[in-house]
């Protein structure tokens, strides 16, 4: 007579299986976070490259020309040859920006153009996150006058 043999099955128990989920779950936890700051952190950083240099275009326009484009000229003043007075004299040929024209910051709303500013012959800058004025964190607004101070971290978000 044939005696059956039953071959025990081989894999995981649901304790192991639930052990390697928590696991991953929690990896994905800190991997995420560490992310998400850095996501913001890095918009920071894009915003300070971008007026620095939308300020060195200024400073080129201004040198050409001997004054700043005005508030209703806006940064658009830096990419084509205002119409609107002043006009300029020495307008430089392609304009003071190249890649076509002047990119939004990393939110998405344009840069704000004020010229001539309160303090400053101009104020340059970003709304933040929030696009509306003033906000802490990432919702500040960032402008060339505190851009340099800004110490943007997920701890301030």
């Amino acid at each position: 007579m044939k005696k059956l043999v039953l071959n025990k099955a081989k894999g995981f128990t649901i304790t192991e299986i639930l052990v390697a989920l928590a696991i991953v779950a929690i990896m994905s936890t800190v991997i995420a976070v560490n992310f998400l700051g850095k996501t913001e952190e890095a918009k920071f950083t894009r915003v300070k490259g971008d007026l620095t240099n939308l300020q060195s275009a200024l400073m080129s326009y201004y040198n050409d020309n001997g004054f700043f484009p005005t508030t209703d000229q806006g940064l658009d003043a830096l990419v084509r040859k205002p119409t609107l007075e002043p006009v300029p004299n020495n307008y430089q040929r392609g304009g003071y920006i190249s890649g076509g024209g002047v990119v939004n910051d990393p939110w998405g709303k344009p840069y704000q153009y004020i010229s001539p500013g309160i303090e400053n012959d101009y104020e340059l800058f970003s709304m933040g996150a929030d696009g509306r004025p003033g906000g802490e964190g990432k919702f500040q607004d960032i402008g060339v006058w505190n851009m340099n101070a800004i110490n943007f971290n997920a701890e301030n978000q």
